[in-house]
């Protein structure tokens, strides 16, 4: 298995897979040879080579770990170096616009398989690559009508190996789910530190924050350079995802203007879910923390 881009998941996939003797070498590419230094030190990679070519040359599997951006170019890139059978999958954020160019780029007896695991960290880098880090996750594939079965049962069992598990998925529907429970989320995170920039907030809260800044913000520390290329080639869905959200909060500013003293206390006791007109602020809260709960832990 040759990983190209040895970061948090490339680097996570690689431990994962020697630990469970799925491969029998990994080889890693990078442009920073700091960085595979560091990963065949921490047993990350076998070996590695800072020459393309000859990273993918011998590789029965080719994993794209690389910011989105870069996925189309760099299976170009890879396309007249790949031996007869190997297969090239990804572990990128955005499927949607990017499959069906992947898959022309490649020569005649090699496959792709669009995939991409439900994991990961604000942290990055090799350092932070963790051999458990898919454990009991879930992997999305994102085959079309010229997806090789063969080879997508494939991928499908690397990743069962990891101990995920695997669901398939149109490419189009994975980005408009992706936008909504992990792109949005994103979104939010880094506006809600930019408005700590407006001029109007003048006094320094920071210093006075607690738990839920923190664990609401969190994923603001992820990379801004892998998050720029996800908001950019997701744009549509995470627009529409947006606009969605915009409607929910000007509900809740309503609710908000309206709500009454004792209103959150009358609705718990009366157990009252539904009614006519607008929803009230009690509601909505109750109806968000039921909804919160059905998170997966």
């Amino acid at each position: 298995m040759t990983v190209i881009g040895v970061g948090l998941i490339g680097g996570s996939l690689a431990l994962a897979a020697k630990r469970a003797k799925l491969v029998e070498q990994v080889v890693g590419y990078s442009k920073r040879r700091g960085d595979l230094y560091k990963a065949v030190a921490l047993g990350v990679l076998d070996r590695y080579s800072l020459n393309l070519s000859k990273a993918v040359q011998e590789a029965d599997l080719v994993v794209l770990a690389t910011p989105v951006g870069v996925l189309e170019s760099m299976t170009r890139a890879i396309a007249p170096y790949l031996k007869k059978g190997a297969i090239v999958t990804d572990v990128g954020s955005v499927k949607g616009p990017l499959v069906s160019k992947m898959e022309a780029c490649l020569p005649d007896g090699t496959f792709f398989v669009g995939g991409h695991p439900i994991a990961g960290s604000e942290k990055s880098g090799v350092s932070a690559a963790l051999p458990t880090l898919f454990n009991r996750s879930v992997a999305i594939l994102t085959p079309t009508s010229n997806t090789d079965r063969k080879a997508l049962l494939k991928v499908a069992r690397l990743w069962k190996g990891l101990g995920t598990s695997v669901v398939e998925m149109d490419p189009i529907k994975h980005d408009q789910t992706m936008a909504v429970v992990s792109h949005l989320p994103h979104l939010l995170a880094y506006g809600l530190m930019e408005l700590f920039f407006h001029p109007r907030v003048t006094m320094q809260p920071l210093s006075f924050s607690a738990g839920s800044l923190r664990d609401f913000t969190r994923v603001a520390e992820s990379s801004p350079e892998i998050w720029h290329d996800i908001f950019r080639m997701n744009q549509g869905a995470l627009l529409e995802a947006l606009d969605l959200y915009q409607e929910t909060l000007e509900k809740m500013k309503k609710a908000i203007c309206n709500a009454q003293p004792g209103e959150a206390t009358a609705h718990t006791r009366n157990n009252v879910h539904h009614r006519s007109g607008p929803e009230t602020l009690a509601q909505i809260l109750m109806h968000a923390k039921t909804v919160r709960r059905k998170i997966r832990p």
